[in-house]
């Protein structure tokens, strides 16, 4: 017997890309959107941001440290989980509530879960319904420059108000910090696909999902694809590796079921906006879209029954 020969489990190939290169790619692939938004919003977004990032860094070290794991905090996903949280948030927020939603997303929905790779939702998605909920009144307050309108576009979906498309792709117009510029989120999501941090799947078919059924149902599919957090949550939410399908088909099904739920809320239900939740739906769904679209290992045998005794 060859002694040399070492035998061991899964995974036999490893890369070399590592969880801190991976948020530090979405970090980039976010500033872009981040100088938007203080253009449009002035700094005050730089400090909602801010405010996020730290309580976000500063919970994960916290919650760790008191329970006695191993400090993670220099993966940069507490960072990540920060800036897409204040992504969605409004620039005039009450600093005690964006400290509040950051305080849920990484403890509540990342940390009491496992950690990084252990929770079962987004845990900035997560954490903005908890908002949506809780501050209702803030959270829909959109204090934003004397000529762009205090009101969203899709509550303005309709009416003779509505911003052009070239607004709406250039972000001149009222919204959440990380929902109004479409041009820098598109730069920054071709930048990840261009990197292989995330597959071409998920967002592609999410958006053309809502393009299309938008279409059928007699709905400008432009302005929804341009209007509120879809391209946000299609290539930096519905593409988290913990929370989303882990197979091609899979993240197709996750993106089909994205672009439907997003759709059916905005056309027939009483929220403008259901990224958030279509997302936290189909991220429940994760664990069965995985079953259902895994390939069945090369010589695998399917386990047969116990013969039942007489």
């Amino acid at each position: 017997m060859n002694k040399n020969l070492i035998v061991s489990p899964s995974p036999h190939i490893r890369a070399s890309v590592t969880s801190t290169r991976i948020m530090l790619d979405v970090i980039i692939a976010l500033v872009p959107t981040l100088i938007a938004s203080t253009v449009i919003f002035g700094f005050r977004s730089l400090a909602v941001t801010a405010l996020c990032v730290a309580v976000c860094v500063a919970s994960e070290w916290g919650f760790e440290k008191i329970c006695k794991r191993e400090v993670t905090i220099g993966d940069l996903s507490a960072v990540v989980t920060g800036m897409l949280l204040a992504f969605n948030l409004p620039a005039g927020i009450p600093l005690w509530q964006a400290a509040f939603g950051s305080i849920v997303a990484i403890v509540a929905v990342k940390q009491l879960f496992g950690g990084i790779g252990c929770n079962f939702a987004n845990p900035a998605i997560t954490a903005r319904i908890v908002m949506l909920l809780s501050f209702s009144g803030t959270m829909a307050e959109f204090s934003v420059a004397d000529a762009v309108s205090s009101a969203t576009p899709l509550s303005l979906m309709g009416t003779e108000e509505m911003p052009t498309l070239l607004d709406l792709f250039l972000g001149n117009h009222a919204g959440s910090l990380g929902e109004t510029c479409a041009l820098t989120l598109l730069i920054g999501g071709v930048y990840l696909i261009a990197r292989r941090i995330i597959s071409w799947h998920t967002p592609v078919v999410y958006l053309a999902t809502v393009a299309l059924f938008t279409l059928v149902l007699g709905e400008n599919p432009l302005y929804h694809l341009l209007s509120g957090g879809l391209i946000l949550g299609a290539f930096f939410m519905a593409t988290d590796y913990s929370t989303t399908p882990q197979t091609p088909w899979g993240k197709v099904i996750f993106g089909i079921g994205c672009g439907l739920i997003t759709v059916i809320i905005r056309v027939f239900g009483s929220y403008p906006e259901g990224v958030s939740f279509a997302i936290l739906l189909m991220n429940i769904l994760t664990p069965y879209i995985n079953n259902l679209t895994r390939r069945k290992p090369f010589g695998a045998i399917k386990k047969s029954k116990a013969p039942k005794k007489a």
